[in-house]
């Protein structure tokens, strides 16, 4: 796939910044949970006074009356029903539109990581995705769902017990209010705890992705104990960390015992007091015995649990998703817009891996006017597609500069950059989608004739035929597809974008010569300038200057002027036009590496397929 993104309203970064601003988008579902909850609240409020009512009239000798308003209860626990199975729909329709905006999030961050440092994501971006965003869903809805409703009992709770014994309800509320004092003082150690816990997964994760990527070499250096017991220390770790959130959440009992259990138990010890003093009837006390026994005192164990679960499971993933996926840029962001122009000026351009890394590029500067055509040269593994990431703005040069249309590549707006210069790679990508959709995904505009007139000047016509046309499915990767049917239709979608400076990194290496051909020659025609990464000397010769890099050196000229200055290009020159080119196109990369070693003094290396 090219290195050019559709312009686009920048992402959000996960985090509760983005949790708010999400639940907030959802007024209307917010609104018509809080009225269902009202309902779904009625047999909370009813217990109590309904309990002390039929109570009354029974000692008063009116069982029907009594028995009738017992009946009450199943009427109060029917309409709660009817209100719980209302909230569903409104909960989901808050809490999945967030789960997306998450995965949005994690997707894109991952994927911005991964290209601002030219490799791959790592496991620890497939944990958060597939644990830590559905662990936020999960969170959330367990909080909407459970503690709104605890909240609505607690009112309903402490209104009834004000209504039918005003002493109780005051002492009911003090202690609840003790029990969450205390619960929020326990709170940060809990995160704190948790928080280890999911540091501790993503290491796990970490290393076991080590282990198994470099599994053929762990074996081949017999390092299998020493690679077992680096992944078993980040294990017995997390094990360890495990244990201590358990052992801390124990503390979870006392705070239920203050504000659910002791409350009721005050009331029992004093219940003699309070009916031998008239303060509260037989009644009274029994109904406030309910609220406390049968609605308080479970309300309160489900929020201290919910909260200690799924709270901080909510606000931990919150944080880590926060603080490891990196922010989108600012829209702007102070960048430079790019002008009209798209000149690329390179100066005195060098780039190495690591600070002990000897340079891939040194000292490298060129200047390519709007509308050339160059063609990059050299051995396989001398920093070819290097040189095409960097002048494609994907890495940051060490020293020296990459300018277009006058404005450096390190400062230009992102979104500028992606629709000036696209960069097409060797492993050509193809989403599962129509054709009509992989061919349109740079040109969300292109009509149905542009797509086609694209098909015929790059060579992919006859595939199209052969799949049925614009309409035909393809799979996630194309797999119907073959390798170089990839390749043309990853160079069709570029054709069609709206980019004026074109870098083809060996994205024509499975083409055979005459489709290469026709497809270089498309984008020459096409306006902007071209550069290929050329897997055949053939595309040099097509080429209006050639760049030949050579370790330290490189040589910039014609191809006439190279065959003649450069040894290195005149080998290349040699080896092609008297060596019969394989079908793979592999043959010149093979010429090159052996020229190298020949000069060198070193026998030849093996093909190295695909390293560049």
């Amino acid at each position: 796939m090219s290195a050019f993104a559709a312009s686009a309203t920048p992402t959000a970064r996960p985090g509760p910044a983005l949790l708010v601003r999400e639940i907030l988008r959802h007024r209307r579902a917010l609104v018509r949970i809080a009225l269902w909850s009202l309902v779904e609240a009625v047999p909370a409020l009813a217990s109590g006074l309904v309990v002390a009512a039929a109570i009354d009239r029974y000692l008063a000798g009116d069982v029907a009356t009594g028995s009738a308003l017992l009946a009450l209860l199943l009427v109060g626990t029917a309409i709660g029903v009817v209100g719980t199975r209302q909230l569903y729909p409104w909960l989901a329709s808050v809490v999945e539109p967030v789960r997306d905006a998450f995965v949005t999030a994690v997707v894109t961050g991952t994927v911005r990581a991964a290209a601002g440092v030219g490799r791959p994501a790592g496991t620890a971006g497939v944990v958060r995705l597939t644990e830590q965003v559905e662990a936020v869903r999960t969170a959330l809805f367990g909080l909407l769902r459970q503690v709104r409703r605890i909240a609505f009992t607690f009112v309903a709770v402490l209104v009834g017990l004000a209504v039918l014994a005003p002493v109780t309800a005051a002492l009911t509320a003090s202690l609840v209010v003790l029990a969450v004092g205390c619960f929020a003082f326990l709170l940060p150690n809990l995160a704190g705890r948790y928080r280890a816990v999911l540091a501790a997964e993503e290491e796990v994760a970490h290393r076991a992705g080590q282990v198994f990527d470099g599994l053929r070499d762990v074996i081949a250096c017999g390092g299998e104990r020493r690679a077992i017991a680096h992944l078993q220390e980040a294990v017995d770790r997390q094990v360890a960390l495990e244990r201590a959130l358990a052992r801390a959440n124990a503390w979870r009992g006392l705070v239920v015992f203050l504000g659910g259990q002791l409350p009721l138990l005050v009331l029992l010890l004093t219940a003699p007091w309070l009916l031998r003093t008239g303060r509260l009837t037989l009644a009274e006390t029994v109904g406030a015995a309910t609220y406390l026994s049968v609605s308080l005192e479970p309300a309160l164990r489900g929020l201290v649990g919910v909260v200690s679960s799924a709270g901080l499971t909510l606000v931990v993933n919150l944080r880590r998703l926060a603080e490891s996926v990196p922010p989108p840029p600012e829209p702007g962001g102070g960048a430079r817009r790019l002008t009209a122009r798209y000149d690329l000026v390179v100066r005195d351009l060098t780039f190495a891996y690591g600070p002990h890394s000897a340079p891939v590029v040194r000292d490298l500067s060129l200047d390519l006017p709007e509308g050339s055509h160059l063609a990059v040269v050299g051995p396989s593994g001398i920093g070819k597609s290097t040189l095409a990431g960097l002048l494609a703005g994907l890495f940051p040069a060490d020293l020296g500069t990459v300018t277009v249309g006058g404005v450096d590549v390190r400062e230009a707006c992102p979104s500028d950059l992606r629709r000036r210069i696209a960069l097409v790679p060797q492993e050509a990508y193809v989403f599962a989608g129509t054709v009509r959709e992989n061919l349109r995904y740079l040109a969300p505009e292109a009509t149905d004739d542009e797509l086609a007139a694209a098909a015929e000047a790059v060579g992919l016509a006859p595939v199209l035929r052969r799949l049925g046309g614009l309409d035909a499915q393809i799979g996630a990767g194309g797999p119907d597809l073959s390798t170089g049917e990839r390749q043309l239709i990853a160079l069709a979608r570029v054709y069609l974008s709206p980019a004026r400076i074109v870098i083809l990194d060996e994205a024509t290496a499975n083409l055979d010569p005459a489709t290469e051909a026709r497809t270089e020659a498309a984008f020459a025609a096409r306006p902007g300038t071209l550069i290929v990464v050329a897997h055949r000397i053939s595309s040099a010769r097509r080429a209006d200057r050639v760049l030949v890099l050579d370790g330290d050196r490189h040589h910039l000229g014609t191809d006439p002027e190279l065959t003649r200055t450069s040894p290195l290009y005149a080998d290349l020159v040699g080896h092609w036009t008297t060596t019969d080119q394989p079908a793979d196109g592999t043959r010149w990369e093979t010429a090159a590496a052996t020229s190298t070693s020949r000069r060198s003094g070193e026998p030849p290396p093996d093909r190295r397929r695909g390293r560049r």
